[in-house]
């Protein structure tokens, strides 16, 4: 079910404060923004990349960290659901980064699950993913 204006604000707040100390690389403030359950998940784009726990995902994002000069999410188009204290986000966009001296944009579709715990949203799973570049427009695989 769509969330309800007020519902989405939220949830946006909550996702763009994570995205925000994603590219200020302020752990502390990304971390706060999932839940601290050892079964949160986050999936990356990479074949190494499920993260299960607040440790595994501090993890990654070090090592996100560690191999770009900068890096930002952007999103292009956003739908927000919800029902009662959990809400579903799904996004179009990109990664915005600079790596060995070149910039990057690379297309992205990101999905997140979050509860709202003590008046806050927080991120309970996370999906990245990026299009398939060799499957051709209208082939389902």
């Amino acid at each position: 079910m769509k969330a309800d204006a007020h519902t989405a604000g939220e949830v946006e707040a909550a996702i763009q404060k994570m995205t925000d100390a994603y590219k200020t690389r302020r752990l502390n403030d990304l971390m706060g923004c999932f839940a601290p359950d050892s079964d949160v998940v986050v999936y990356g784009t990479g074949v190494d990349e499920k993260r299960v726990g607040p440790e595994q995902i501090q993890s990654q994002v070090e090592r996100d960290w560690s191999q770009a000069d900068s890096i930002e999410m952007s999103f292009t188009s956003k739908s927000i659901s919800a029902a009662g204290n959990v809400a579903w986000a799904a996004m179009d966009g990109a990664f915005n980064l600079r790596a060995d001296g070149q910039d990057a944009a690379i297309p992205a579709r990101v999905s997140f699950v979050l509860e709202k715990r003590d008046g806050k949203w927080l991120i309970v799973h996370s999906h990245f993913s990026t299009p398939a570049a060799g499957q051709e427009e209208g082939s389902s695989f």
